[in-house]
């Protein structure tokens, strides 16, 4: 039990209780400096020892020797920590704080119109492409040189070109009887097959091939060259960089003097002829974000075309085409007319 006449000793690092007759000179043995905190090492400003166990740091005895003090330090006593070897006596240190700024509103970027004028894309015809044309130009020549027929007499067993007649030609007799053919476009839609011209709806594909024309009228035998071409939906993908949004069509042997790439800030239109003029591939693209025309190209190679469009914002697309739901009112696309009521 503490003696009445003991006092507590209240010098950093001591922490001892003696009587006031036997209280001397070097009595206590403590830290006349202050606690050092600063980056997790722990110590006192009197003496070089320094920890990163704060049991320890308590323990570390005392580098002074004095009188024990009596008196309790006040409240305030704990603002002579010094946190940093520095911080004590350098004010320029200190963070100044900024209250934050009034940021102005961001105005939204106006979209460019679909309807500005198109200009055409500079065309590049790669080398696999001009050896594939040439190869093909001579194959042409040379069985123009061994047929001297009239390309216009109609051969014995020509099927007639009107759709859903299957009439083979077996010589002017032929002309005078009646073609029964389909003058509509075949539709396929949720397994089912059938003409747009009489709507005759099946799902097995023989039964469709079979149906008989609804309309009448003469045969066709030979079709010209622009009646020829097939509209064909090529396959095709896009990739792109930072400053690029590339468009690859994959067709064979395009023909640079028939096919057309045209293009605004946000609309592409794209008409390729290919597969020796037989076939085509045309398509119009609303573009997910705008680009510079005159800095675009097209690269026709041997096996696809490449359309290189260089975008004005250098930002990532989700998308390469718009789709329709999202698509701005002036697309192109006219919108139905209400009634004011």
């Amino acid at each position: 039990m503490a003696n009445v006449n003991d006092f507590l000793c209240y010098n950093k690092g001591c922490g001892k209780r003696f009587l006031q007759e036997e209280n001397g000179p070097e009595t206590c043995i403590h830290h006349p400096g202050g606690p050092i905190f600063h980056d997790a090492y722990k110590g006192w400003s009197c003496c070089k020892k320094r920890t990163t166990d704060f049991t320890e740091f308590l323990n570390i005895p005392g580098c002074s020797k004095g009188l024990h003090n009596p008196e309790k330090p006040q409240d305030n006593a704990k603002q002579d920590i010094v946190k940093s070897s520095e911080s004590s006596t350098a004010d320029k240190d200190a963070v100044v704080v900024e209250a934050p700024k009034e940021r102005k509103p961001i105005e939204p970027v106006q979209r460019p119109s679909d309807n500005e004028p198109m200009n055409r894309l500079q065309v590049t015809v790669g080398a696999s492409l001009k050896s594939a044309l040439a190869k093909l130009s001579l194959n042409k020549s040379e069985d123009a040189d061994g047929d001297h027929t009239d390309s216009n007499k109609v051969k014995i067993g020509t099927t007639c070109k009107n759709k859903g007649c299957q009439k083979e030609y077996q010589g002017e007799e032929t002309n005078q009887e009646t073609c029964t053919y389909h003058s509509g476009v075949a539709i396929f839609h949720e397994g089912m097959k059938f003409w747009s011209c009489c709507e005759r709806k099946t799902s097995d594909f023989n039964n469709f091939l079979n149906q008989e024309g609804c309309t009448k009228g003469d045969h066709i035998w030979i079709l010209s060259e622009e009646e020829a071409k097939k509209i064909v939906a090529c396959r095709h993908d896009w990739h792109q960089t930072g400053t690029h949004a590339v468009l690859s069509v994959y067709c064979k042997n395009s023909d640079p003097e028939k096919t057309t790439v045209e293009a605004n800030q946000v609309c592409l239109n794209i008409t390729i002829t290919f597969d020796a003029g037989k076939s085509q591939f045309i398509k119009k693209i609303i573009l997910e974000g705008p680009i510079d025309p005159k800095a675009s190209k097209v690269n026709m190679l041997g096996t696809k075309v490449e359309i290189k469009l260089k975008k004005s914002e250098p930002f990532s697309w989700k998308r390469y085409e718009l789709p329709e739901d999202v698509r701005p009112d002036d697309t192109g696309d006219e919108t139905p007319d209400t009634d004011d009521d």
